[in-house]
């Protein structure tokens, strides 16, 4: 029998009370199960951290002592036991290192999404799929309307970009995918970054995804019109708001932090809509449960066929 409060919401975030843990907590608890090393998914100060050896990697690279009082290193498919509940990682496919959470409980199976993707990425692990019978899937693009654009057809905007190109990203993940996409699908450009990617560049190429060819950003070298593109973080990003001499762009699914109309680079590491109805064919659940986003789509369009939850 499927549990329906098998995993609720409290003040600390996401918590399964079977087992006394939490899934990608919003404050320090106990024990935590962290999908992956985005700062709104693995805060510092939990007692005891499950994740694999990469996001634990990113979580020390960002807080330090603080990360964690005890990291539970996880390989993918590597089974082990939370109190009663037999939990497994299996690859999301979102950046190096993220997984999905596999709970299995009196023979129930629920599968927590945290966020993935379904476009190939030379940066990361491929993403994996395993039957549920409950699906908890992040919504963050769960709308008919949005579907992502090619990857490449997008990186591709940028061979006919002749000045310099500002290009804003986040610095973990995505920049990273970036540098790999620009190398691969616009050799003649040279790619600059930030000061603060590259601590997050070495971790990728120590877990063997190095991104390819990059170098750290010189004032002197944009001074000179070249195929010079300049990978930095939102920070930095805003703050160049009336930079002369370059093409600013920002790489991102969300429509509001595209520059303009004219010049946008739609590159997203989340599942749109048609990549979630290919997550529940694979998965074959008899519930969905969302999270993060708007899942009236979801229960609108399975409405006659499978039970949909809109958790959050």
């Amino acid at each position: 029998m499927i549990l329906s409060d098998f995993i609720i919401f409290n003040d600390n975030g996401l918590y399964c009370r079977y087992a006394d843990f939490y899934l990608d907590p919003k404050q320090p608890v106990k024990t935590a199960i962290v999908s992956h090393a985005h700062g709104d998914h693995a805060i510092a100060g939990s007692a005891q951290v499950y994740c694999t050896q990469a996001t634990a990697a990113f979580m020390q690279l960002r807080y330090g002592k603080t990360a964690a009082r005890e990291f539970c290193l996880v390989t993918y498919h590597q089974v082990f036991m939370v109190g009663d509940v037999q939990v497994t990682l299996i690859s999301a496919g979102h950046m190096l290192g993220s997984a999905q959470v596999l709970m299995e409980y009196k023979g129930i199976k629920y599968l927590y999404t945290g966020d993935y993707k379904v476009q190939p990425d030379d940066t990361c692990e491929p993403i994996e799929w395993a039957k549920a019978d409950v699906l908890i899937t992040e919504s963050t693009f769960a709308n008919p309307q949005i579907q992502h654009p090619d990857p490449i057809t997008e990186i591709g905007k940028l061979n006919g970009i002749k000045t310099n190109i500002l290009l804003g990203a986040y610095a973990l993940g995505k920049s990273q995918r970036l540098i790999k996409l620009i190398n691969t699908w616009c050799p003649q450009k040279t790619v600059l970054v930030h000061y603060r990617i590259m601590p997050v560049n070495l971790v990728y190429e120590k877990f063997g995804f190095s991104p390819g060819k990059y170098q750290i950003y010189g004032r002197k070298l944009m001074k000179h019109q070249a195929d010079y593109v300049y990978i930095v973080p939102p920070f930095t990003f805003e703050s160049y708001f009336n930079a002369k001499g370059v093409k600013r762009l920002f790489a991102s699914g969300w429509k509001n932090l595209q520059t303009n109309e004219q010049d946008t680079l739609f590159i997203s590491d989340h599942v749109d809509w048609n990549d979630i109805l290919q997550c529940v064919k694979f998965t074959e659940p008899k519930q969905i449960w969302t999270l993060h986003g708007d899942g009236i789509h979801l229960k609108n369009y399975f409405a006659d066929t499978i039970e949909v939850k809109i958790l959050r």
